[in-house]
């Protein structure tokens, strides 16, 4: 053979790293369940996706390609978001597992090149990743039977969920081979991917209604559409409602980006997984980024500017709260530099940025629409971002403390199942305060200043919004009591996130699996209550506002936009806004009882079954 095709082999599939993670792996019952499941959930949303689309009866030629078309393009999207899910799970063992500096270094022993010990940890990775993506060619396949879907679509839609996939996978390897992460750092991955995707969904949804994208009308692909997949998708599959630039209008990579969005996508992906792979090479027997950050001494550069010692510096006694399980949650999680930076620069940033759209707004710098629209966006987002925080730090609570065997020192000590519960509940929300004090401050300064009549700009803090009875409703901005609301519900809601996450952690025998344990079960619980809160709230007169602050997502669009969200009760009632006002503010109350009993039950659950569910899992890590 020759030398040079038994190298590329040797990068690739003759990768010894790449066959043992791939043989190992096959073995594992999980990859086969969620590779069933993956198919499972496709076949049903197709099979909804036709017969909701095909009308009964005749049904013609027209109207079956039709069908067809809206139902690939439906499980097109889908596709692209189980991959930008399941790609980081699939992904979570080059982080947990590989960053583990025993493993790198029994890794570096072997005579293996650089070059070949990131390849073989990508593709062997990378590998289900993708056997995943194209195991369901042949569902997509049978959609041409329908007619209205051209092969070209189909094999586009799977390049650039392919795109997606490399670039998340190639991510994990970057941060693997770093060193500068551990197993925690699987959920921040997981997180950042989510977060992303988001803020360039709601970028791009804002430049089109300020009408920044290609088309006639300003609602067309924007140059964000070609950094994130589904835009990208869209772009792809929606040419008449999200139509891109006319070929030939602009030059360059902004020729590329609004021309076509896809293909920018693509090639962008690639690029930036041909970068990390390069960076990853370089530094991989070097020790990554860890001894980078570090000086000749070995002491971290921050702490060296800081003229921080490395040893652990001597700190005056403190006092300790009744429950010592509560204050050393509540103290511990600032235990690091790097940790009292993030917290403390996301409530700094999150406030000077509510503080900041109000101002805008007040001296005319955005528009009513824009403001409702911005501040929106910025509290769902944040929100978001602190359940996902509550989540992964309660569900590696327990499960934490066991692996490192700090659990079995807590239970000799006469500290009760119910205190040491009932201290990681307190420990961890009060620790969370602040963070939740974002978005109640960004809608509760809108509140305020609708309150307070626009400082002097009444034709700010109230706009004529619906018609009722023949006059105009004036509807202020932001509802005055929204803070307040906001701030009543969150607050339990984030507690029901970190008591579910308990209950994972300490049933689970190791971090990840409590993580995506806990992540399911909120995800399905608060899905329900949005939707149904969401649909309940516009069309159910009275009630509907009730069942909307049942969800945060829910209750924070209608403390925004009343009008919109309430206007089944807002038409219907001759007092305008304040029945709505009223059954919205009780519904608030509701729901916070609602989830510090939920609460409360599931504490007393596990204090009951705490000694049973504890010698069981003895000795796992």
């Amino acid at each position: 053979m020759p030398i040079f095709l038994r190298w590329l082999l040797r990068l690739g599939p003759a990768n010894p790293i790449a066959v043992r993670l791939v043989q190992n792996a096959s073995r594992r019952s999980k990859h086969n369940y969620a590779r069933s499941g993956y198919l499972g959930v496709l076949i049903i949303v197709l099979l909804w996706a036709m017969l909701g689309s095909t009308p009964t009866g005749d049904v013609s030629y027209r109207e079956l390609a039709s069908a067809g078309a809206s139902s690939f393009a439906g499980i097109a999207y889908l596709q692209v978001a189980l991959i930008c899910i399941l790609a980081p799970v699939f992904m979570a063992g080059a982080i947990s597992h590989e960053a583990n500096p025993k493993t790198w270094d029994i890794l570096l022993t072997t005579p293996m090149s650089k070059l070949e010990i990131v390849l073989g940890n990508l593709f062997g990775r990378l590998f289900f990743v993708l056997a995943l993506l194209f195991a369901s060619l042949p569902l997509f396949a049978l959609t041409q039977f329908f007619g209205g879907v051209p092969g070209r679509s189909i094999f586009a839609a799977y390049i650039v969920s392919a795109g997606a996939a490399i670039l998340v996978g190639t991510i994990a390897i970057a941060l693997s081979v770093s060193r500068l992460v551990g197993q925690r750092a699987v959920f921040a991955f997981y997180v950042s991917v989510i977060t992303y995707l988001a803020i360039t969904l709601a970028l791009d949804a804002w430049l089109r209604s300020r009408g920044q994208g290609a088309g006639s009308s300003g609602d067309g692909v924007t140059i964000i559409s070609a950094v994130n997949p589904f835009l990208a998708l869209r772009a792809l599959l929606s040419p008449a409602s999200y139509p891109a630039a006319v070929e030939g209008t602009y030059t360059g990579i902004k020729a590329l980006m609004l021309e076509s969005p896809a293909r920018a996508w693509v090639y962008g992906s690639l690029c930036l997984s041909g970068i990390l792979v390069l960076a990853s090479t370089l530094t991989v027997r070097t020790g990554g980024l860890r001894q980078i950050a570090k000086t000749s001494s070995g002491v971290p550069i921050h702490r060296k500017l800081l003229r921080m010692s490395d040893q652990a510096e001597h700190r005056p006694p403190r006092t300790v709260w009744a429950n010592p399980i509560a204050w050393r949650e509540a103290a511990a999680r600032n235990a690091t530099f790097w940790r009292i930076i993030a917290r403390w620069s996301f409530v700094i940033v999150g406030l000077a940025l509510g503080l900041g759209l109000t101002i805008a707004y007040h001296i005319g710098t955005i528009t009513t629409s824009d403001y409702q629209f911005i501040i929106r966006s910025v509290i769902f987002t944040e929100v978001f971002v602190i359940a996902l925080i509550a989540i992964n730090m309660a569900a590696t609570a327990v499960a934490g403390e066991r692996e490192d065997g700090t659990l079995d020192l807590i239970l000799t000590t006469p500290i009760t199942p119910r205190m040491y519960l009932m201290g990681k509940l307190r420990g961890l929300v009060s620790y969370l305060l602040p963070l939740i004090l974002v978005p109640v401050f960004t809608i509760g300064i809108g509140g305020v200043y609708a309150l307070l009549g626009g400082l002097g700009k009444d034709a700010l803090a109230n706009i004529p919004a619906r018609t009722v009875s023949g006059n105009a409703l004036e509807v202020p901005v932001v509802l005055p009591e929204a803070g307040l609301l906001a701030a009543i519900v969150l607050v339990p809601f984030i507690a029901f996130c970190v008591m579910i996450g308990l209950q994972w952690s300490l049933k689970s025998k190791g971090t990840l699996s409590a993580v995506i344990g806990t992540v399911a079960i909120v995800a399905v619980v608060s899905g329900i209550l949005g939707l149904c809160g969401w649909a309940s709230a516009s069309d159910m007169p009275v009630v509907g506002p009730a069942l909307a602050s049942l969800s945060p997502a829910s209750l924070l669009d209608a403390l925004v936009v009343p009008s919109e969200r309430l206007a089944e009760t807002v038409d219907s009632s001759s007092n305008g806004l304040s029945t709505a006002r009223i059954a919205l503010s009780v519904g608030a109350i509701i729901s916070a009882g609602v989830y510090i009993g939920i609460v409360y039950t599931v504490i007393s659950a596990l204090v009951k079954n705490f000694d049973v569910t504890v010698r069981k899992l003895a000795g796992t890590s």
